[in-house]
């Protein structure tokens, strides 16, 4: 599997496959599962998705690291991939972390439509 490099490629191809609706309930599950309050309509529009994630994302890093660090591990995001980031800028650190667990979150949406 190929995963998308931008968040609008990805988009793209969760809209195309159908399967846009799923990927908010994977995201919303894992969320879940990390204890931070998060309820996605599964017809949320990708740019306010991106918006409110990033958010939450750059909060959790300011405020609350230990939840932070809970729900890479939930969500399954390589430890490797998060070490290859720049730390200097938190905002940036955040976008890039949304996106790397958006990545995740599509791969396991990807799989279980493929393989299941």
């Amino acid at each position: 599997m190929q995963l998308p490099q931008s968040f609008d490629d990805l988009i793209s191809e969760a809209e195309s496959l159908e399967l846009y609706s799923k990927f908010i309930q994977q995201i919303n599950k894992d969320f879940l599962l990390a204890n931070i309050a998060l309820d996605f309509e599964d017809t949320i529009l990708p740019s306010s998705l991106k918006y409110l994630l990033h958010e939450i994302i750059f909060k959790l890093i300011q405020e609350k690291f230990a939840d932070y660090l809970n729900l890479l591990y939930i969500v399954d995001v390589a430890e490797h991939k998060i070490k290859q980031l720049d730390g200097s800028d938190t905002l940036k650190l955040s976008e890039d972390v949304m996106f790397l667990i958006l990545q995740r979150e599509w791969q396991k949406v990807w799989f279980r439509h493929t393989y299941a």
